[in-house]
């Protein structure tokens, strides 16, 4: 029975679906006619094990695997247990720190927890390239090498700017592609997701399997989810991130601590609402709508998601208890400054904020009790604040700002 049949979703309607806030289709003609064939794709999505938990930025990726699987497709987590041991240097401008296996085994432990809050545990497919690149030989692994060539590789946007500036590329760095794309030789993938900053490695994984005589696979690109900040990806190295896995509470201020802007780009890579439904919303907010209302409906919905319905409610509850009945202004300014990768001390963000004319004044507000950071009241005159971090900040009654920390 065809995939088709299974499910009674023509292909033009799943192809639509499928094409939903995807950067680009390397080649939609391609993945329209392998839809058209009606059987079940294999669709893989590789994730090398660097943290232990994983964050919203990762389920834009997740949430398009639970699209093809929801189409009767076969959904492979493809967890990169030895591509982890190379450190993947896609969009980094110096070498990445390989993962020993003590960090791989643990980090990929929690990774196989949390994915099924997204995906259906009873149809995905958990695999880890360790199963058959752990067997590679040496010979076999120049036999892969000879594959491909240096003049590729240094067309690799970030190879090609540390070549040109005289910054070292280790040789091991350029099997990172060669791995990710023997992945897909023998997965035998149809389709392969990745993040935009991926496609080079997606696209060495087309070109791998029509050198082993197999269909090249369709590529399908992901835009990169701005974090807290709305300017950098969401990554936990630059705290800008909400973890799937934080408590309701945490996760639900966050959200409604994105911008306005923001929200809409969280709405089309995060929320399971139709196209239509997210129109219908954005249209109300342009008509006078307050968008503080459409936030709330997002935040409920990426909660009850990773934890209940019931959950998403209390926190939704605890917000407007916290925030909402403490008459936060809407008219709040809003700030955006730079800070160093230490953060910025409280003190120095009262004064740039302009909620204090001078740093003695900040001191002792602060040894007063009259300074609150998210509801939360400070004392603490040494207190740093990381960049990535959206924060609202209080002294005494009346007195507010919104800030967005940026890395410098």
């Amino acid at each position: 029975m065809s995939v088709r049949e299974l499910l009674g979703v023509p292909p033009a309607e799943a192809l639509a679906e499928l094409r939903r806030g995807a950067a680009e289709i390397l080649l939609d003609s391609e993945l329209a006619q392998r839809l058209q064939a009606g059987r079940p794709l294999r669709v893989k999505a590789g994730f090398d094990p660097t943290a232990p938990d994983l964050h919203l930025g990762h389920t834009v990726l997740i949430n398009k695997l639970r699209q093809f699987q929801q189409l009767g497709h076969e959904a492979i987590f493809l967890i990169g247990d030895f591509t982890g041991m190379i450190g993947d240097p896609s969009g980094k401008n110096i070498t990445r720190r390989p993962l020993t296996p003590e960090e791989i085994a643990a980090n990929a432990g929690t990774y196989k927890e949390q994915i099924f809050r997204i995906l259906d545990p009873d149809k995905t497919r958990i695999d880890f390239n360790s199963r058959w690149m752990g067997k590679m030989n040496a010979a076999e692994l120049i036999q892969l090498a000879a594959r491909h060539t240096v003049a590729r590789m240094l067309e690799r946007d970030d190879f090609s700017k540390r070549y040109q500036s005289g910054q070292s590329i280790a040789i091991h760095e350029f099997l990172y592609p060669l791995v990710q794309g023997y992945d897909s030789v023998a997965l035998q993938a149809d389709v392969e997701l990745g993040g935009t900053d991926q496609k080079f490695n997606l696209l060495v994984g087309r070109q791998l399997q029509e050198a082993y005589g197999q269909p090249p696979q369709i590529v399908l690109t992901m835009p990169l989810l701005e974090g807290l900040d709305g300017v950098q990806k969401m990554s936990k190295s630059l705290g800008n991130y909400i973890g799937i896995s934080e408590p309701p509470e945490e996760m639900f201020g966050k959200l409604m601590s994105v911008s306005d802007e923001l929200m809409w780009r969280y709405f089309e890579l995060l929320s399971f609402r139709s196209v239509s439904e997210i129109a219908r919303i954005r249209k109300q907010v342009a008509a006078g709508a307050n968008p503080r209302d459409s936030k709330f409906l997002l935040a409920e919905e990426i909660v009850a998601r990773f934890h209940s319905v019931a959950a998403a409610k209390a926190a939704h509850a605890d917000f407007v208890a916290r925030f909402q009945k403490g008459a936060l202004p809407d008219d709040m300014p809003e700030h955006q400054i730079q800070v160093d990768g230490d953060g910025i001390a409280i003190v120095a963000l009262l004064k740039q904020s302009g909620l204090t004319t001078s740093s003695s004044e900040a001191q002792r507000l602060l040894e007063q009790g009259g300074v609150r950071v998210n509801n939360e009241k400070v004392s603490d005159r040494t207190l740093k604040l990381k960049a990535g971090g959206s924060y609202v900040l209080q002294v005494g009654k009346r007195k507010f700002a919104r800030v967005l920390l940026k890395r410098a």
